[in-house]
C-alpha cells in the first residue's frame, strides 16, 4: 500500500489471512492508521459477517508488510476505540 492516508479511496486491496487452524479468509484492507506512534491496518473479511479484523501494522520492504497480532487486551480496546473514533469522523 504505497498511500497510507487515513482510508484514502483507491482501487481495492485484497489479502488472504490464514489462521492456525488452516482456515483462510479474504479480506479487503480498509486501511491503515497511526495510533501512539504505532501502525494498524483495518481488514473488512468477506465472509458476511459486519466484522472488521484490526492487526498491527509492519513495513518490511518495498510493497511487503507483516500483519502483527495485538496481544495485549488494553492496547487492543483503546487501538480499536481510537478505529472508532477515525470511522465516526468519515
Amino acid at each position: 500500500m504505497a498511500n497510507k492516508d487515513k482510508y484514502a479511496e483507491e482501487e481495492l486491496d485484497i489479502i488472504t489471512l490464514e489462521f492456525d487452524d488452516g482456515g483462510e479468509v479474504e479480506c479487503e484492507i480498509m486501511g491503515v492508521f497511526d495510533y501512539e506512534g504505532k501502525e494498524y491496518i483495518a481488514l473488512i473479511p468477506h465472509d458476511d459477517s459486519d466484522d472488521v479484523y484490526i492487526y498491527g501494522y509492519k513495513e518490511t520492504g518495498d510493497d511487503e508488510y507483516e500483519l502483527v497480532d495485538i496481544e495485549d487486551d488494553a492496547e487492543f480496546e483503546k487501538v480499536v476505540a481510537e478505529f472508532d473514533k477515525i470511522m465516526a469522523e468519515e
